[in-house]
């Protein structure tokens, strides 16, 4: 028998091995789970920034947060630094969670949560801060602008991080523009976007949009639009209300004059001079009408308008017809089918005359060989050789088709 001090020394010796073992798998384990994990954070200025930092299977081990320059934000639930824009969103054994509104570009760093294990473990979280550009501002507009002047517009927008984008649009159409520029002013930059331009007639009334992108502004852009304003001469263009004015009718003469400043008024003219007959000539704002035509209105009507860039003109030259003249110089049908039948006259006897043409000269002719006689010294061997060579004739037949 096994004496009983030596089965209580063996019974104490396997409590000992088996407490030590279970404090090493745990030891092991709580060096495995208790670590603190945090994430990055993105947040555009002004805004607010949530922090959060989470371990599991936490031996009631305290959670802390820290600033950039270390300076103790949350102990757990204890806040440690007076700044009312940093409040506690959650805390215990598991998590602790941090907001910070109102946010600065001064906020931006490294971003540490800590956990008083023996050692200390901690989790870095860096907060990004974006500059959010201000609204664009437009320079370099003359009004009003001339037809034919060069102008630059400029787009400025300052306070974006990162550097902002700018577009250009003519009446919500992007066109291409000139030349960028970006200036760091701090840890913000400036931007800047020059359109060049040319100006002419129809750039009057046009809108040029500067529109600023940014990643901090996901929802809609920042713009600004400028409404150009152009001055030219005036164009000048005559519309008659009749194509054939005849005896008796009346004809209205409509001067349409485009400009800016629009003319205030037109000139109506007569063959270099004033109108002859005002009773039946009647001049309304723009528009010339002439009541009960005749012959001696026939002539040149010019319609002139101005303003302070240049003058501008156009011609009407009029002749009226006699309504009765019109009737009996109508389309002479009779004559048509004439020419008409001559035409097909011709050209069935140019048809014939080249099948008479080709019928002749189809079948056989003799060659220069059986035409021996051409050659002959004198008459008496001219016949002798053509009966000779008629006799050779039928062997020196050519065809064509």
């Amino acid at each position: 028998m096994i004496p009983k001090q030596h089965l209580l020394f063996i019974l104490y010796s396997v409590w000992g091995i088996l407490l030590k073992a279970s404090a090493t798998k745990n030891k092991v384990r709580g060096s495995q789970v208790q670590f603190p994990i945090a994430h990055n954070v993105t947040v555009a200025e002004g805004g607010t920034a949530n922090m959060t930092c989470r371990v599991e299977h936490n031996d009631n081990t305290s959670l802390q947060w820290s600033n950039p320059a270390q300076q103790t934000l949350f102990f757990g639930d204890k806040k440690a630094l007076r700044d009312n824009r940093i409040e506690l969103v959650r805390a215990s054994w598991q998590e602790l969670a941090i907001s910070i509104s109102e946010v600065t570009l001064s906020d931006e760093g490294q971003y540490t949560c800590s956990l008083f294990t023996m050692p200390v473990k901690t989790a870095k979280a860096f907060l990004t801060v974006l500059g959010v550009p201000e609204k664009p501002k437009i320079g370099g507009l003359t009004k009003p602008a001339m037809e034919g002047d060069q102008i630059t517009l400029t787009c400025v927008s300052s306070g974006s991080k990162p550097a902002a984008e700018i577009r250009w649009f003519r009446n919500e159409k992007e066109i291409q523009a000139g030349s960028k520029e970006v200036n760091a002013t701090g840890k913000t930059f400036t931007v800047s976007s020059a359109l060049r331009l040319q100006v002419d007639r129809s750039d009057d009334g046009v809108a040029y949009t500067c529109r600023v992108e940014h990643v901090a502004l996901p929802a809609s852009a920042q713009q600004a639009t400028e409404v150009l304003e152009v001055h030219y001469a005036p164009r000048v263009e005559i519309l008659p209300s009749q194509t054939l004015p005849q005896e008796g009718q009346y004809l209205k003469l409509d001067c349409i004059s485009k400009g800016n400043p629009l003319p205030d008024s037109v000139l109506w003219t007569k063959d270099g001079g004033e109108l002859p007959d005002v009773d039946r000539m009647i001049v309304e704002g723009r528009e010339l009408t002439i009541t009960s035509l005749n012959k001696t209105d026939n002539g040149t009507y010019r319609c002139e308008a101005r303003n302070h860039l240049g003058t501008s003109s156009a011609e009407y030259v009029l002749f009226v017809y006699d309504p009765n003249a019109l009737e009996q110089n109508g389309p002479d049908h009779a004559l048509i089918g004439g020419v008409v039948a001559v035409v097909v006259f011709i050209t069935l006897c140019l048809i014939i005359v080249l099948g008479r043409y080709l019928a002749r000269h189809k079948g056989t002719y003799l060659t220069h060989e059986a035409k021996g006689a051409d050659d002959a010294p004198d008459a008496d061997t001219a016949i002798i050789n053509a009966e000779g060579n008629q006799a050779h004739a039928e062997e020196k037949k050519e065809y064509f088709i």
